[in-house]
Parts: structure tokens; sequence; C-alpha cells
């Protein structure tokens, strides 16, 4: 019982000694890297994994030189060598057959040039063991009886270059891997600089927007302070006078519009029958007279009063013998009204061109006279200068919207691509890594 309990108590101390150590060992303190030394930092690490895959691979190289030169050599005795004479005569001429073959193949492969640069020489000694093995388990098989001593050292010559080629590709490979892995993180640097460099102009671009937002609605409250005083002006009492006449002369133009063409349309509607029944009875000249009244009354422009009375002059006597005839029944008041008297319809329409002639010209004078007024144009302008400067404004507050949402995002997004390049170049150094990274919106 003593015995057990001197034992736990010892183990005890041991646990609580244990967990002492763990519980006071200090964090391991993170290495600091500054972001703008990343790449120097990659190519130290490049430089270095070159150096290490030097290092592996330049006995591996001069091992793979030396067996093939060892085998060429070897190829070159069995191309000289003599048969044994008491091998069979089927084997002899086999042999015969088959040596040139093998011996043409071999050099094929060890003929070609091994390079310098280890990635050129790697895919040139694969290439040639390939094809040294390839020669080997073609023609080389019928050699085998015949040349059994030669052909041995030939596939140890092959297993040696292959057993070096197993190493160089550990060898490459893992340099292959550091490459890859500083890619990864020189992709991300890259990123993050960009980024970087991205975010720091986006903030002068978003001052110079906001300087022209400021400029252009100062503007507008000028040109609204100044709009106001041009409205209150005496003069605006004036062209207030000026647009209620070019109101009432417009007014009294259309109506005299109005009624002119209610006569037109009355007098045409009888012509047309008029036509019709001159286009039956085969009269050309009577077809072209009431054709030309008809058109010069359609038309929206204001016919000349001499033409439009030669016509008339013209027409009408061509209706009203139709309607004595009974030819044409006229079918209401406005009607009889214009075709019991045509002179009187004459006179009147003739009047009334006239008139709106004279009332064209005095409405286009009165607008003149209001387009024309200072205080009115410079209204227009500032109006115009307004409706531009808003639209202005509007693309620019469009601008800010979206540079400030891009912005919002970068801003974000940086200190977890920051986050990923940490983690990464961790896992390379494969230890805790801190980087300094000098950027707003960045961690």
């Amino acid at each position: 019982m003593a015995a057990a309990k001197t034992i736990n108590v010892y183990l005890v101390h041991r646990m609580r000694d244990f967990l002492k150590k763990i519980l006071s060992r200090k964090e391991e303190e993170p290495t600091l890297i500054s972001f703008d030394s990343i790449p120097e930092w990659l190519d130290a690490r490049k430089g270095s994994a070159l150096s290490t895959l030097e290092s592996e691979t330049t006995i591996p190289v001069q091992n793979i030189r030396n067996a093939a030169a060892q085998l060429q050599h070897i190829v070159n005795s069995i191309a000289g060598a003599e048969h044994d004479p008491k091998i069979h005569p089927k084997l002899k001429s086999i042999a015969k057959n088959s040596l040139p073959l093998f011996v043409r193949a071999m050099n094929a492969s060890l003929a070609k040039e091994l390079p310098d640069e280890i990635n050129e020489f790697y895919s040139s000694a694969i290439e040639c063991v390939k094809g040294c093995l390839n020669s080997t388990r073609g023609q080389g098989r019928y050699l085998q009886v015949v040349f059994p001593d030669e052909m041995k050292s030939v596939r140890t010559g092959i297993d040696a270059m292959g057993r070096e080629i197993n190493g160089l590709t550990d060898s490459l490979g893992r340099y292959r891997k550091e490459l890859d892995r500083e890619k990864i993180v020189r992709e991300l640097y890259d990123a993050v600089r960009d980024l970087k460099a991205d975010y720091v102009k986006s903030a002068e671009k978003e001052q110079r927007i906001i300087g022209r937002i400021t400029e252009i609605t100062d503007r507008l409250t000028k040109i609204g302070n100044e709009t106001s005083l041009l409205c209150s002006d005496e003069q605006m009492k004036e062209i207030s006078g000026l647009r209620s006449a070019l109101a009432d002369k417009e007014r009294e133009r259309d109506d005299m519009v109005r009624s002119y063409a209610a006569l037109s349309m009355t007098a045409s509607h009888v012509f047309r029958k008029a036509e019709k029944i001159a286009v039956r009875q085969k009269h050309p000249p009577e077809v072209s007279a009431l054709r030309h009244a008809m058109e010069l009354l359609s038309d929206h422009a204001m016919p000349d009063p001499q033409e439009l009375t030669a016509l008339l002059t013209a027409a009408c006597p061509i209706a009203e013998r139709m309607i004595g005839s009974g030819e044409i029944v006229l079918k209401n008041k406005e009607e009889h009204s214009i075709f019991s008297d045509t002179s009187r319809f004459c006179q009147e329409v003739i009047m009334m061109c006239r008139e709106l002639r004279a009332r064209e010209d005095s409405c286009a004078a009165a607008l003149e006279s209001l387009t024309v007024h200072p205080v009115l144009i410079r209204v227009n302008s500032l109006e115009r200068e307004r409706h531009q400067l808003e639209s202005r404004l509007s693309k620019e507050k469009q601008s800010l919207k979206e540079l400030e949402d891009w912005r919002l995002k970068t801003g974000e997004k940086i200190p977890v691509l920051v986050e990923e390049l940490r983690i990464k170049i961790g896992e390379i150094a494969g230890e805790n890594v801190q980087l300094q990274v000098n950027c707003q919106g960045s961690a």
C-alpha cells in the first residue's frame, strides 16, 4: 500500500511539473516581414531553392553522363565483338541480323546531347533511358545468348541511369513544389499591391469628383439667385405684357384659322362631288379646275390671295351649274350659304387669307419682340445652363456612389488577401509570420 501511495505522489508531482512547463512556456514571437520586402524575400527563397537543387543534382547528373558514356562504350564494343564459335548457327544468323539494328538504335538514343539546364537535362535523360530500354527489349533480346556479359552490362548501365533519374525526380519535385508555392505568393502579393495602388488613386479621384460636385452646386445656387433677381426685376412686367399681347394675337389668329378651315372644308366637299361628276362626264378642263381649287383650299400653308381668287373664279361656276341642274344636292345650311352666293364666299375667303397673313406677321413680330428682350435672353440662357449642370451633377453623383461602393468592397477585400498572403508565406517559411502592410483599409 505504502509503495503504491509513493508512486502516486511521484506521478502527481511529475504531472504538475509537466503542466507548469507547458503553461509557463511563452508563445513564440512571430517573424516580422514588411510587405514591400516580399519580392526580395521570394527572390532569395528562389535562389536558395535553386542552389539546393544544383547541390542535390550535381552528382546524379554527372553519374548519368558517366553511365551514358559507359553505355556508349559497351555498345561500341558489342559492335566490334566476335561471336562465340560454339553457338548454334541459327543463333549466329539471328545475331548477325539483329546486331546492326540494336547498335543503330542505341547510338540514336545515346547520341542525343544532354543539356546543361537541369529541366532540359532531366527530360533528355528520360528520353535516352526510354530509347535504350526499347532497344534492349527489342533487337537486344536476340543478343542475350550471343553476348551475355555485354548485354548484362547494358542492362546494368540503364538501371544505373534510371536510379539516378529517380533521384533527380525527387529533387525536381521539391524544387517545382517550392516554385509553385512561391508563384501563389507572388500572385497574392501582386493582387494586394495593385489593390493598394488603386485604393490610393481612388481616394484622389473621389476628392476630384467631390470638388466638381461642389463647383456645380455652387454654380447652380448662383444661377438660382440670379434668376430670382431677374424675375423680380421691373422689366419682367414689360415681358409679361409682351407675353399677354402675343397670347391675344395668337388666339385671334387661331380663331380665324378655324373659321377659314370650316369654309374651305365645306367648299372642298362640294368641289369633290363636282370633280367626280366632271370625271364621269369626261370634262378634263373642269376636273383640273376643281382639283386645283381643292388642293389650294386644303393646303396647310395659307394660299396666295390672287392665285386663290383665280382658282375659285374657275371652280365656283362649274359647281353652281351642277347644283342648278340637280346633279349636286346641297346637304346642309353651310353648303347652301356658300353656294347661294359664291361671289360673297370668294370675297370672304380672300379677305380671310389677307387677314390671316397680316395676323401671322403680327404674331411673328410680337414673338420677335419677346425673344430679343435682354432680360428674357439672360433668363433663358441661365435655364439652359441649369439643365446642363443638373445633368452633369447627376452623373457626378452616380460616379461618386459607384466609387464609394468600390472603395468599401476593396477596403474589405485587402485585409482578406493580406491574411491569405500571410498564411501562404508562413507555410513556405515554416514559421509564424506577421506582415507589416501600410495601407488604408487593410489590416
